[in-house]
């Protein structure tokens, strides 16, 4: 079966992110859209380690031990970039000051609740981060996460089994397989991976999905 690649999916979601949008890119692989976003947009990046402007990943030899995300990835800071206290970070995430951030997920249910901080095995190192004041502070919460954990189990599901990290805070989700939005009416599907069937996606999926007006099928 086809999937969309890492880097596929990080420029599918730069693609959606405007001009002038203030942005959180949790840790994880969402920190690879900070890689992709247009270059003739002017998008501002904040990490919650407090960060507004920050820049794509350097080039190999070129990382500033100093200058690193919330992840601990070095990052590049871009001109009119500035450094400011995390009380102050976490102030702009609470309130309301971001309109986008972009999470990864271990579950999303198809009411948009998201669990994305604590599986509950015995191993799992808890660690919510500022993910409950994103996934509630942001103007808008996009998921980017594998379809399937690696046992084929769906990672979108009628209801979630882990931890909640916020409650019905999810616009839109996006997969190895598709892109799907969160509406009042369900699950919608906004674009599927070539070669996959609207059928075939629901079947894997397990959970009721709408088609939209007319589902793009990805190249």
């Amino acid at each position: 079966m086809k999937r969309f690649s890492r880097d596929q999916m990080a420029a599918r979601v730069a693609r959606d992110i405007p001009e002038g949008a203030y942005v959180n890119l949790g840790i994880g692989l969402p920190t690879m859209v900070a890689n992709h976003l247009p270059r003739d947009r002017e998008i501002f990046l904040h990490s919650e380690n407090g960060l507004l402007g920050m820049g794509p990943a350097p080039a190999a030899g070129q990382e500033d031990a100093d200058l690193i995300n919330a992840g601990k990835q070095p990052v590049t800071l871009l001109t009119g970039g500035a450094y400011f206290h995390h009380a102050d970070s976490f102030a702009m995430m609470r309130g309301g000051h971001l309109d986008f951030c972009v999470l990864g997920a271990f579950q999303v249910s198809r009411t948009g609740d998201l669990a994305n901080w604590h599986t509950g095995a015995k191993d799992a190192i808890p660690a919510v981060g500022g993910a409950m004041d994103l996934a509630i502070g942001a103007k808008s919460v996009f998921v980017m996460m594998d379809h399937q954990t690696k046992s084929g189990a769906s990672k979108i599901v009628e209801r979630c089994t882990y931890p909640l990290t916020g409650v019905a805070c999810v616009n839109r989700i996006y997969t190895d397989l598709a892109v799907i939005d969160v509406t009042p009416e369900g699950l919608r599907v906004v674009e599927i991976v070539e070669e996959l069937s609207f059928e075939e996606l629901e079947r894997i999926t397990g959970v009721p999905l709408v088609r939209a007006s007319s589902p793009a099928m990805a190249h």
